[in-house]
């Protein structure tokens, strides 16, 4: 084996750390919006698309609320506070997504998304402009793209693989890869920055800049008070909430100059807007009462393993063992028929599928079969089973580590065995519950109010809604936000 002299080896590493370092130096570029130089590995073209690509995963997982004109709304308001930005050619892109998280969030290249989670505990159209002022400043200063730039430098020469083998991404559930971009977390240091942005942003647009540190209260009481949502807000997960940052927003607010005189608030047509808005979880996608699971729309329901974890999405009903070592999963197939669906899925590469059993499940045409995946040294054991009903195609897929199969197989084919016509009108016709705005008709406390409403139930929800705290003294004329509605059978 030859070998170099040390005094050559270290010239060409200098050689090649130079190189790197000219190249690095050369991704560093001003940005417009901040006037920092920043490291960035990234064209805009590049940035454009990673969204683009992102962006039907993020609408499949999460879906649309399903109301065009609040959609037009809010992608108006959008695209009019970008227009003032220092990226006003993006192709900005804004979208109420139907969840009922408070969450707000932005991805590369100008797509952003709010909650219909947040909407409901907004006060004003100004707290909105400055929530979307807010992302649009994530994706003006290139902060997720700063950081996917941080996070390549620090592999180079790692060898360090991001997707998974295609073969396994199945057995990863639903959430698509590009969903990954979610969970990017922003640094005190960019929330200053951005929220400095959405202070520009809304002044420019006229707005008044000092109601985003409502927000930031709102998300404050939230958190405290817990909620539908139950918990910290999602908002916060991503974004890191200083003790000091509702007062330097004020700060900040203070030294803007904004663009109307009086500045813009317009809170009484916003709120009109959310009159009728889904609050909650929306039990016609599906709904639990203890192991039990029901779906309205699509007229099934099911037992579930008792014991199990259950979560329900947009795009499947999933379980998972208390052993965690078996994991249950309810979605949506394709295929002509049970057996063609089911077929088409042993013939998977790394599957190999036992004798196929044509039978019905509770009255429906069925397709079954156990099966066994290895990738390598990695092996999985399960059962699946395709049904059909109303015209759709169900996938009941079971799988788990091999030593623990056996008890677990029994639970599963419980599960998928129970899986039936949902035809008990108390179940099929629920509804959400839902935002009514309401005024008060004379001076009186909160607690009366609810009573005569008949919403006292309702009391912790109102007041996180509203802002407010204890039994306060309503004025009359005073508008609140009261969720109506959405009881589910059984008391839950």
């Amino acid at each position: 084996m030859h070998t170099e002299p040390s005094s050559r080896r270290s010239r060409v590493s200098g050689a090649a750390l130079g190189a790197m370092g000219l190249a690095l130096l050369s991704s560093c570029a001003v940005n417009p919006a901040t006037g920092a130089r920043q490291l960035t590995l990234m064209t805009e073209g590049q940035e454009i698309q990673m969204g683009r690509d992102a962006d039907p995963g993020i609408v499949a997982s999460m879906g649309l609320y399903p109301d065009e004109s609040l959609q037009a709304y809010v992608q108006d308001l959008g695209a009019r506070l970008a227009a003032r930005s220092e990226r006003p050619n993006l192709p900005w892109t804004f979208r109420v997504l139907d969840d009922p998280l408070i969450n707000a969030f932005a991805l590369p290249g100008g797509y952003i998304y709010v909650t219909r989670g947040i909407l409901a505990h907004l006060d004003s159209e100004a707290e909105l402009v400055g929530v979307l002022g807010h992302e649009i400043g994530h994706v003006t200063a290139r902060h997720s793209v700063n950081q996917i730039s941080r996070a390549q430098v620090a592999q180079i020469g790692l060898g360090v693989g991001m997707i998974l083998a295609p073969e396994l991404q199945q057995f990863e559930g639903i959430a698509s890869a590009s969903l990954g971009l979610l969970f990017l977390k922003f640094g005190r240091d960019d929330e200053r920055e951005s929220d400095q942005l959405g202070v520009r942003y809304m002044s420019r647009l006229g707005y008044d800049p000092s109601q985003l540190s409502g927000v930031m209260a709102m998300l404050g009481q939230v958190t405290s008070g817990g909620g539908e949502a139950g918990g910290v807000p999602e908002w916060l997960s991503t974004h890191p909430n200083p003790a000091n940052r509702e007062g330097a927003i004020l700060e900040m607010a203070s030294n803007a100059e904004v663009a109307a005189d009086p500045p813009m608030v317009v809170r009484g047509p916003f709120l009109a807007r959310l009159d009728g808005l889904t609050f909650g979880e929306n039990p016609r996608e599906g709904f639990f009462v203890g192991d039990q699971f029901y779906h309205p729309e699509m007229r099934f329901q099911m037992a579930f393993p008792p014991g199990w974890r259950t979560a329900n999405s947009k795009q499947a009903v999933q379980a998972l063992s208390p052993g965690e070592d078996a994991l249950f999963a309810l979605t949506v197939a394709e295929g002509t028929s049970p057996a063609s669906a089911l077929r088409t899925f042993l013939a998977q590469e790394g599957i190999e599928g036992g004798q196929i059993s044509d039978a019905s499940v509770n009255g429906l045409s069925a397709a079954a079969a156990d099966f066994r995946f290895q990738s390598g040294q990695d092996q999985l054991s399960g059962r699946i089973v395709i049904v059909e009903h109303a015209g759709t195609l169900f996938q009941l897929l079971a799988y788990g580590v091999p030593a623990q199969w056996d008890e677990n197989r029994s639970s599963a084919r419980t599960a998928q065995e129970s899986f039936r016509s949902l035809q008990d009108p108390t179940y099929l016709n629920v509804e959400p519950a839902r935002i009514e705005v309401l005024s008060v008709s004379r001076a009186m406390s909160l607690d009366q109010f609810l009573a005569e409403r008949g919403a006292s139930e309702r009391a912790q929800e109102v007041r996180l809604l509203n802002r407010l705290e204890g039994n306060p003294t309503l004025s009359a004329g005073q508008t609140l936000k009261v969720p109506v509605g959405g009881r589910l059978p059984g008391g839950e």
